[in-house]
C-alpha cells in the first residue's frame, strides 16, 4: 500500500479512529525502539507524560496533553480504544468531529491537571514518585458526556439492555472505590475526565457550548500551518492581471452552476438508493463520492 492510499484511508476514518489509529501507532513505537536499539522502557515517554510536581511540569507544559498518547501495557490500551470506539460511534451520531475534539481534549487536560493537583495537595499522595499516562481521561470524558446527554438511551451489554445513565453511575463508582487500592492518580484523572463530560454535557442542554473557546484556540493553531498557502495566493492575486473579457466570466459561473446541480442530483440519487436499499447496497464509488461530498460540506 502507498502512502497516497494509507492517507486516503485515514482521511476516511472518523476523529475517533484517527485517534485509536494514532494511540496504536505511538505505542508500537514506544515499545519497538526502546527494544531495538537496547534503551529504557521510558526512553520515549518520558519527554511526553505528565509528572507529578509543578516543576517538573513546568519543564514540559506539552505533557499536559502528550500523555494520553502513551500507555502502560497492551491491556491498557486495549480497553481505552475499545471504550473510545464504542463511546466515540454514539457521541458522532449526535454531533460532529469539532464537538468530540473538544470534549475529549479537554477531558485529558482536566484529568490532568486533577492528577497534578490531588499529587501536590493530598498528604497522603505527596510521597509517591509517579506520573501520568494514558488516553483514559478524554475516553471518559466521552463516554460520560453521552451518558449525560441521553442518560435514557438504552445500549446492549451482553445478554440485557441498559441505560445510558447506569453505565456512567457504574463507571464513576468503580473509579472512587479502587482509589484507595492503587493507581490513585490515573483514577482521579479518569474523575476529571468524567467531571469535564458530564458537565459539558448539561451546559450544552442549556443551550451553553464550554468547548467553543477551546475550537477558536485550535482552529486558531490550525491557520498557522496554513499561512504559506495563504501567502502562495497572495502572490497570485499581485501577479500583473491580463485582460479578461465579461462574456468568458459569465460563461465561467454558468458553468459552475451547471456543474453544482449535477453535484446535487448525484448526491440526490445516492440518498435516495440508499433509503430504498441501504448503505451496503453502494457500490465503492459511490461511497466514495458521498464520503467527499460530505467532506465539502
Amino acid at each position: 500500500m502507498t502512502s497516497g492510499n494509507l492517507r486516503y484511508q485515514f482521511a476516511r476514518l472518523s476523529i475517533a479512529e484517527k485517534l485509536i489509529a494514532i494511540n496504536v501507532l505511538v505505542f508500537i513505537i514506544n515499545a519497538l525502539v526502546p527494544f531495538l536499539f537496547g534503551l529504557s522502557k521510558t526512553a520515549i515517554d518520558q519527554w511526553f507524560h505528565l509528572p507529578k510536581d509543578f516543576l517538573d511540569f513546568v519543564g514540559q507544559p506539552w505533557s499536559l496533553v502528550t500523555y494520553s498518547f502513551f500507555h502502560g501495557g497492551l491491556g491498557h490500551i486495549f480497553w481505552n480504544m475499545l471504550l473510545l470506539y464504542f463511546a466515540g460511534r454514539i457521541f458522532l451520531n449526535l454531533f460532529g468531529p469539532k464537538r468530540f475534539t473538544n470534549v475529549y481534549f479537554l477531558g485529558v487536560i482536566f484529568g490532568g491537571l486533577i492528577f497534578l493537583l490531588s499529587y501536590n495537595v493530598f498528604p497522603g499522595l505527596l510521597g509517591n514518585n509517579t506520573a501520568l499516562i494514558g488516553a483514559s481521561a478524554g475516553v471518559t470524558a466521552i463516554l460520560i458526556f453521552v451518558c449525560a446527554y441521553i442518560p435514557n438511551q438504552e445500549v446492549r451489554v451482553i445478554f440485557f439492555n441498559v441505560k445510558l445513565w447506569q453505565v456512567g453511575v457504574f463507571v464513576v463508582l468503580i473509579d472512587l472505590v479502587q482509589i484507595p487500592m492503587g493507581n490513585a492518580g490515573g483514577h482521579l484523572a479518569h474523575l476529571g475526565g468524567a467531571a469535564l463530560g458530564y458537565f459539558y454535557a448539561r451546559q450544552l442542554l442549556d443551550g451553553r457550548d464550554i468547548g467553543e473557546g477551546f475550537s477558536k484556540f485550535l482552529d486558531s493553531i490550525s491557520n498557522l500551518f496554513k499561512k504559506r498557502d495563504r501567502s502562495s495566493r497572495e502572490r497570485v492575486k499581485k501577479a500583473p492581471m491580463h485582460t479578461v473579457h465579461r462574456k468568458q466570466k459569465v460563461d465561467v459561473n454558468s458553468k459552475l452552476d451547471y456543474n453544482k446541480a449535477g453535484h446535487q442530483r448525484k448526491i440526490d440519487s445516492i440518498l435516495d438508493k440508499i433509503s430504498k436499499s441501504g448503505y451496503e447496497s453502494l457500490s465503492k464509488a459511490e461511497k466514495d463520492f458521498l464520503f467527499k461530498a460530505g467532506k465539502e460540506d
